[in-house]
This record gives structure tokens, C-alpha cells and sequence, in this order.
């Protein structure tokens, strides 16, 4: 679910089973993506996994650093990763979005062969795109509080704001 000009493009691990299954991103009930979109201010309501289509009005959309479906991120391998972050860059090249924001810094920290990266903005860019590591929705990543994963989401989504209201 991507378009040409997004203001952020969140870009999560892989389909797990039930996302592959019902064709909609972050499906599985433990994952916290939809939550946390809404209590970081991105959309007015949390939205469902099903109304997934609805981000593009507000400037947003979803991908994945590696296509295949895995029960669990931890199935990838290194090489996955790395095709999968050379895949993702092609695609954010042609699609050009202000910022591409990848829902795991251990998937961000293997795709892009940047193992020290810590979630928060970073020097790397895509052409003009920034990218920011977030913490991991996954109901499995408990260092991350709901709270704290919304705060982060939030220095996000200030980021993209500031930056929108400058281009105006």
C-alpha cells in the first residue's frame, strides 16, 4: 500500500502468517502498529488492519523490508535482509516519500549493513528520503512499552510535520 510522494512510508519486518492470510499489514491482534499510529497523533482513530488503504489520505503508507511470510521475524536470513533492504531502497527511490520510517531497528540495522544504528533519525538517506528506525510493533519486542513505542512514533511524526510545514 504505497503512492508516489507519502510524507512517511512505514516499512515493517515481513508479513507474519496472519497479514500474509488476510492481505492486510500488521493483522496479528498482539501487534501494537495500529495503536501506537493512533496514540502517536499520525491518524485521528486507530484504524483497523482491514482499513489499511485509509493511511493514504493522510499522507501515509506500508510496505515491508522482505516479502516472503515468516511465523517470525527470527526465520529471515542475512541474505533476506539485504535483498530486502536493496529491494526497498529501489522502491523509495521511485516513490520518493519524505521520510521512510522501518518498524524495527534490528531489521533497518541488517537490511541496511548498519549494525550499530540505534532507533531515532539517521545519517543515511535515500536520495532525499530520511529514514528513522522505530522500535518493533511485535507484541515479542516487551523492551518496548505501548507508551514509549507512541512517544517515538510521536518524535516521528513531529519531525515530519516540522518539515512539511518548512516545504510550504
Amino acid at each position: 500500500m504505497v503512492a508516489s510522494g507519502l510524507s512517511v512510508l512505514f516499512c515493517g519486518i515481513n508479513p507474519g502468517l496472519m497479514t500474509a492470510a488476510s492481505g492486510h499489514h500488521f493483522a496479528r491482534p498482539g501487534n501494537r502498529f495500529w495503536p501506537v499510529l493512533h496514540l502517536s497523533g499520525f491518524t485521528p482513530r486507530q484504524l483497523r488492519p482491514d482499513e489499511q488503504e485509509e493511511l493514504l489520505t493522510y499522507g501515509l503508507g506500508i510496505t515491508n523490508v522482505v516479502e516472503r511470510p515468516s511465523a517470525r521475524a527470527d526465520e529471515l536470513t542475512r541474505e533476506e535482509y539485504r535483498e530486502g533492504g536493496r529491494l526497498l531502497a529501489a522502491r523509495v527511490e521511485r516513490l520518493e516519500p519524505r521520510w521512510l520510517a522501518i518498524a524495527g531497528v534490528t531489521a533497518y540495522r541488517a537490511a541496511f549493513d548498519e549494525p550499530k544504528a540505534a532507533v531515532g533519525p539517521q545519517e543515511r538517506t535515500i536520495g532525499t528520503t530520511r529514514i528513522w528506525a522505530l522500535p518493533s510493533p511485535s507484541g515479542l519486542n516487551a523492551h518496548w512499552s505501548t507508551a514509549a513505542m507512541a512517544e517515538e512514533f510521536a518524535r516521528l511524526r513531529e519531525a515530519a510535520d516540522v518539515e512539511r510545514r518548512s516545504q510550504a
